[in-house]
């Protein structure tokens, strides 16, 4: 017969893992997002510096800028980092982005993106892997 006590504690510990690892990955989540908005910052065209200004980090629970790219305001859910591009006066982003008939195409959002894709998802792997360790004994 199955020893209850020790079910009910494994269920316990299965739990709890997905918070511990929601709480490990948030300051990681940040360090990605603002190392992300720091590359596109330097990738950006610079006429104004408006548009590199407009790059800004918004983490969870927090309201996305108004007017901002892609999506405007929005609230980021839990375990999310948005980085959004624009405001109230820099509504061409994705102009730059991806060009006009009138002007060529200036990227700086996704190359960024795919500079520092492996680096984030290996940063997060490690803080998830790191949280279940640490809390798998308990």
């Amino acid at each position: 017969m199955a020893n209850d006590g020790g079910i009910s504690r494994l269920k316990r510990r299965l739990n709890a893992i997905p918070k511990d690892v929601r709480e490990a990955l948030g300051p990681d989540m940040l360090k990605s997002g603002n190392e992300l908005a720091e590359t596109m910052k330097r990738l950006a065209p610079e006429d104004t510096g408006d548009l590199k200004d407009s790059i800004a980090v918004t983490g969870p629970g927090q309201q996305t800028p108004r007017y901002s790219q892609p999506g405007g305001e929005i609230t980021v859910p839990e375990n999310a980092v948005a980085i959004t591009v624009g405001n109230e006066d820099v509504r061409y982003p994705h102009l730059v982005e991806y060009g006009t008939k009138a002007a060529h195409a200036q990227p700086f959002f996704w190359p960024a993106y795919r500079l520092l894709k492996k680096r984030i998802t290996g940063r997060a792997k490690r803080a998830a892997s790191k949280a279940v360790k640490k809390h798998w004994g308990k």
